[in-house]
């Protein structure tokens, strides 16, 4: 299969939309830009569709996929039984990085939401995104655009990498604003519970849901027999293929300067008194840069050609929650606390 590369520069933009749309509602595969990480569309509605995203990541099927949507009719077409906080959450946080778990309709295929009676949906803030959904006039269900487990694709060049001659197309975007996948929740229940951290966090959340709860999948593996709710809760993910540990505590530079065959991933702040070979992904002070800049990191790491990585743990408020909620998975949850 030959993968389109499909400009989106002033002049090719308007074709390059068309024809992603085309490839959609003909039951094809696009890789498309969003504001969080790229991600891998196909329709919502099409089974055969989905089962082609699967094979093209590898990914298991009993993993849910999220619906991105481009306006509120839409989301009544995805789902049912709608709760008026999620008008409230729409209103503040969409278009933008917050997915919401709700009841699934009729329409949407048994294999975007791996079996369960629910669906994710968001409504992206990339304009390319947007326009490629309305365009199509097909809800979207778009998991990472990047083999299963390895480091999310914040580029066009990572899906491009990864994805070539697997898939149909894929729109060559900007880089993703946020750099990690939308946050996302529960709202099916008694108790709204966060499954996945993201740039929308959860003290922001509170603000509108003040019993919202952290789901123990969050910072733990999943327990065996359990359900995944949400993308990224049930496997290794993120991961570079060089063994890698994450990190707590102080004294990191210290401790990783005694480390033979290996390479650091390291704060800014800390960067000039490490001495073996190392990779900086951001400001301790700024969780923002942590979480644009690290998938990409993660992604370098294997240049190196050593043994073992070990990541300088963020602390976990914030978005440096979904930090390091991506980073725990990444390093299969070894962690090492200094």
């Amino acid at each position: 299969m030959e993968t389109l590369k499909l400009a989106v520069s002033k002049t090719e933009y308007q074709n390059s939309i068309n024809t992603a749309a085309e490839i959609l509602k003909n039951g094809g595969v696009v890789g498309m830009p969003t504001e969080t990480v790229y991600g891998l569309a196909a329709s919502a509605y099409d089974d055969k569709a989905i089962k082609k995203v699967f094979e093209a990541k590898g990914r298991p099927q009993d993993n849910p996929l999220i619906v991105h949507i481009s306006d509120m009719e839409m989301l009544n077409e995805v789902a049912e039984d709608i709760p008026e906080i999620v008008y409230t959450l729409a209103e503040k946080f969409w278009p933008g990085p917050l997915t919401m778990v709700l009841h699934r309709t009729a329409k949407i295929a048994e294999s975007v939401s791996a079996g369960l009676l629910t669906v994710a949906v968001r409504m992206p803030s990339s304009k390319i995104a947007l326009d490629v959904i309305s365009k199509s006039g097909l809800p979207l269900a778009a998991p990472s655009a990047n083999v299963s487990g390895r480091p999310s694709p914040t580029t066009a060049s990572h899906v491009v990498n990864d994805l070539d001659g697997k898939i149909d197309a894929v729109l060559m975007g900007e880089d993703s604003d946020f750099g990690v996948e939308s946050t996302v929740i529960t709202l099916v229940g008694e108790t709204p519970i966060l499954l996945r951290p993201g740039a929308v966090t959860y003290e922001q959340l509170l603000k509108f849901l003040p019993n919202l709860e952290i789901s123990d999948a969050v910072l733990n593996e999943l327990k065996a027999g359990d359900r995944a709710e949400s993308p990224g809760m049930k496997y290794k993910h993120y991961a570079p293929k060089t063994t890698a540990f994450l990190v707590e505590g102080e004294g990191f530079a210290d401790f990783v300067n005694k480390q033979e065959n290996a390479v650091a991933v390291c704060f800014m702040e800390e960067a000039g008194s490490i001495k073996i070979p190392k990779l900086i992904y951001g400001s301790a002070d700024d969780k923002l840069s942590l979480a644009h800049s690290i998938f990409g990191v993660l992604r370098e790491v294997d240049k190196f050609g050593a043994e073992r990585v070990f990541i300088h743990a963020p602390e976990k408020e914030g978005v440096g929650l979904a930090v390091y909620n991506r980073l725990i998975r990444a390093a299969a949850f070894k962690v090492i606390n200094i």
